[in-house]
């Protein structure tokens, strides 16, 4: 019989059906059991909302994407100016897609675009054609001094870029991140091939963007202008001031510099660098504040609140944690105007039901939980326990000389007595004001203990996903938003000022602009010195799926036990931190006992290798990192390989500090990433070669020492014991000298001996580098070979591999890289010799594990490859 094929709607709508009516039963027959079939509803409720939900086709320009120059035709729907910086390792310099030195102007400005098309132009053999296609294409421009306008019609040749995915356990993909935003390509153009061909009507989301540009320079002009540069450093804004501004303000974050964002991240204060909830609902509450003071009618002060929330919301980009605050605003006003309860966490459930059913997929999301799960640590847990412990006292203490109003407890009414009669002393002593002063006292050590409590369980819960999703354990979080939240509040208070004054004039703005400049330099100073205490944050591999399971049933519990008596609130504060602890607890380092293993990492046209010893000891080789001409800081992207490939994929295998570190040789797609990996990790050791003449390299020594790192140089016949397997340094000659740039054959080549087994790690060593390791006799056959160079022709020569002989061979290059690695001839070469070859490029992340008999075990990152393992 064939089987019937069930439309995913016509299921959908069944299910729905059934499930109200057996909601409908339960409430009429058991009603204690009605939330069964409720979640049920709200699980289906959800799947429908997914299998309607329309998402952007990203697919439909990747066929393109093979480095043709193509001719495009569309429409211009988002502008962002970035920070003025050179070409980042994004276009490759001399190699970027369609960008050449010949034709980039270095003197305009760098701009990103959004660019919808529609038509592109399909090349065959034969024929060159304009065809209609439908997508989204990210491009940076550069040499822009004519910005380009929402709604222009453009016509542009470019060469569209692969998108470059990092095949490792963990990793960031800034793929999916675009294809969220329905980009699916991206290209790089000089603005000289940007032809204005027409004008098209202008989509909403680029005039908010462009309203956000416009408020962001106001802020940038008032920093230039002559009334701000007459007042004293102190009271000044700088740039840098500005671009803190109008990320709090705003919600643009392009002009944030790393070592800002990472003094905030450090110290658990981000959330107060950027606009988030607490932004809007500061907002919320003013206006609605003001214009009850002002005597509006409620229901119109409620209309022009959530009108102010919303429209705010949209400038600054309306993202989860926005969104959010605004609905649960919304929830609050409504069931204000209608005399209904306020309930936070109902609100709260409101909120969430509104963001899923627009996108479920954001159930999955680090944001959406992160939001809910800090609502839920304030209004499900630390409220209640204040309202238990603490919020009584300062009842008591608001009522001291009032008249007495109903029954107070005991406690309360000695607290209410003591406070009146030592009022009565200080009113001797100071007069009639003085009577409230121990009140006020007492009103603000309570206030006090309430906020400290409220960030201690807003921490101890934010733990699990600080945990998972970011590899962080905050020490200093407390501390430093009990000084900075009541500041920022001054602060966006000042900076609303000086925003308005900049509209008017410099002059205006002058005297809240020098009030937000000392607030905000006063909270940079804080968080800078904090940040800056060595163990202001750990860094942390993220619990299993199955601890933060149980974690958050624990936090599920905590809410339930607070609500039910003295007792069980008192339980909540073992348990909390219980659960912090379970989170952060170091789990065991995933390996193979007994096993060297040496795992290639995917880090695109770089190298990156970790070895694991057979006693469980751990070792990185390399770190990845752009390319490009070494020595200038500018190759170095916003994008850090160390950060977002490298040690996340560490973390996923459970390591929490390395033993030792390997550079082979100062080229920044080996270096790249090892400053971030060095902050992580701590390793113990360093291991160099030979120290060339580079900036770079002697800041990473420099934060070597800052550390404690132990730096070892080796250079040939160097032996030691490591983990249970002998290591020999075979080049650079010990001899060898280079007091210029980094080279490739500085090289620091590897020989790792582990019974039988043995591994050669080549660096980017060249031919005369391999060939001074052939006549010294120091090359013999291997099980693995990392080849050199990423298989250039440049390295691996045929003498080479005839002495080493190796049984696999694994080369790291990036997916469809401009240089053509791995090089044809070099796979023919390794080939002849019956070497199973493996590319990083395609089967991703691929493990070797050897045993002291000489066998060997290759497993890529999604399983077990089909080739070569004895």
């Amino acid at each position: 019989m064939a089987k019937v094929a069930y439309e995913p709607v016509f299921v959908l709508l069944t299910a729905l059906i059934l499930m109200m009516g057996l909601c409908w039963l339960a409430d009429a027959r058991a009603t204690r059991l009605a939330w069964v079939p409720l979640a049920g509803l709200w699980v289906i409720v959800g799947l429908a909302a997914a299998e309607w939900r329309v998402t952007p086709d990203v697919e439909r320009l990747r066929v393109y994407d093979d480095g043709l120059s193509r001719r495009l035709v569309g429409q211009v729907v988002r502008v962002r100016t970035l920070p003025a910086r050179a070409i980042d390792a994004d276009a490759d310099r001399g190699q970027a897609w369609g960008l050449t030195e010949e034709n980039l102007d270095d003197t305009g400005g760098v701009v990103s675009v959004d660019f919808a098309v529609d038509k592109i132009e399909r090349i065959t053999p034969d024929v060159a054609e304009m065809v209609p296609v439908a997508g989204l294409v990210r491009v940076t421009l550069y040499g822009v001094r004519t910005l380009p306008m929402c709604g222009e019609k453009i016509e542009v040749e470019l060469r569209l870029k692969p998108q470059e995915r990092f095949r490792d356990s963990g990793a960031w993909q800034y793929a999916d991140y675009l294809a969220g935003k329905g980009i699916g390509a991206r290209a790089n153009a000089a603005a000289a091939a940007w032809r204005r061909v027409g004008v098209a009507p202008v989509c909403i989301d680029c005039r908010l963007q462009a309203a956000q540009a416009w408020a962001s320079g106001r802020l940038i002009e008032l920093v230039d202008s002559h009334a701000n540069r007459v007042l004293p450093s102190e009271a000044r804004l700088s740039i840098v001031d500005a671009r803190m501004l109008n990320a709090m303000l705003f919600g643009d974050r392009t002009g944030l510099n790393a070592e800002l964002r990472t003094g905030f991240e450090r110290t658990g204060t981000f959330h107060l660098l950027v606009v988030s909830g607490l932004h809007v609902a500061l907002l919320a509450g003013g206006v609605y504040w003001v214009l009850r003071r002002l005597r509006v009618p409620v229901w119109l002060a409620t209309l022009a609140t959530l009108g102010c929330a919303g429209g705010y919301a949209a400038l600054t980009g309306w993202g989860l944690p926005v969104q959010r605050s605004v609905e649960m605003v919304g929830v609050y006003l409504v069931a204000r105007l209608v005399g209904r309860e306020r309930e936070p966490l109902q609100a709260l459930g409101v909120a969430a039901m509104v963001m899923l059913l627009a996108d479920p997929g954001c159930l999955f999301e680090a944001g959406f939980q992160m939001t809910v799960l800090a609502v839920v640590a304030i209004a499900g847990i630390a409220r209640p326990l204040a309202e238990r412990w603490l919020l009584g006292y300062g009842k008591a203490a608001r009522m001291v000389f009032r008249p007495r109003r109903g029954q107070m407890e005991p406690r309360l009414a000695q607290l209410r007595l003591s406070l009146e009669m030592m009022g009565e002393q200080t009113g001797w002593l100071l007069g009639g004001w003085g009577r409230r002063v121990p009140a006020w006292v007492v009103r603000g050590v309570i206030g006090s203990g309430e906020l400290a409590l409220i960030g201690a369980v807003t921490e101890l819960v934010m733990a699990l996903p600080m945990a998972l999703y970011f590899h962080r354990a905050v020490v200093f979080a407390l501390p430093a938003n009990l000084v900075v939240i009541p500041v920022v509040s001054a602060l966006a208070l000042a900076a609303v000022g000086t925003f308005v004054g900049a509209l008017v004039s410099p002059w205006v703005a002058l005297a809240p602009a020098a009030v937000t400049a000392v607030l905000l330099h006063g909270v940079t100073a804080v968080i800078g010195r904090l940040s800056g205490l060595e163990w202001a944050e750990v860094r942390v591999p993220g619990p299993s799926w199955g601890v933060a399971l149980v974690a958050l049933g624990a936090l599920g519990g905590c809410c339930w036990a607070v609500r039910r008596g003295r007792w069980w609130a008192a339980a909540v504060v073992v348990v909390l931190p219980g659960m912090a602890a379970m989170v952060l607890w170091p789990r065991a380092v995933q390996r193979t006992a007994g096993l060297l293993e040496v795992t290639a990492l995917d880090v695109g046209q770089g190298d990156s290798l970790l070895v694991v010893g057979p006693e469980g000891r751990t070792m990185l080789v390399d770190a990845g990192g752009p390319i490009g001409a070494h020595g200038q800081a500018e190759v170095v992207s916003g994008f850090d390989v160390g950060e977002e490939v490298v040690s996340p994929y560490l973390w996923s295998r459970g390591v929490k500090r390395l033993d030792v570190v390997v550079l082979t040789h100062a080229h920044t797609d080996h270096m790249g990433g090892m400053p971030a990996v060095l902050e992580s990790f701590r390793p113990r050791e360093l291991w160099v070669g030979i120290d060339p003449a580079s900036a770079l390299y002697r800041a990473l020594l420099a934060e070597a020492a800052r550390l404690g790192i132990t730096v070892r140089h080796l250079a040939a016949d160097d032996a030691l014991r490591w983990d249970g397997v002998d290591v020999y340094a075979l080049s650079p000659a010990v001899g060898y000298r280079n007091a210029g740039a980094p080279r490739n054959d500085d090289s620091l080549v590897l020989r790792m001996q582990y019974g039988k087994a043995s591994v050669l790690l080549e660096g980017d060593a060249e031919k005369a580098s391999e060939q001074a390791m052939v006549d010294a006799g120091r090359i013999g056959p291997v099980t693995l070979l990392k080849v050199g160079h990423h298989g250039s022709n440049t390295s691996s020569t045929a003498e080479f591999l005839a002495a080493a002989r190796p049984w696999d061979a694994v080369v790291s290059s990036g997916k469809a890289n401009p240089f053509g690695h791995p090089r044809g001839e070099v796979i023919q070469r390794i080939a002849a010799g019956g070497t199973h070859l493996f590319r990083v490029d395609e089967f991703g992340a691929t493990s070797f594990l050897l045993s002291a008999d000489g066998r060997v075990r290759e497993v890529a990152g999604f399983g077990e490859l089909p080739a070569g393992g004895r």
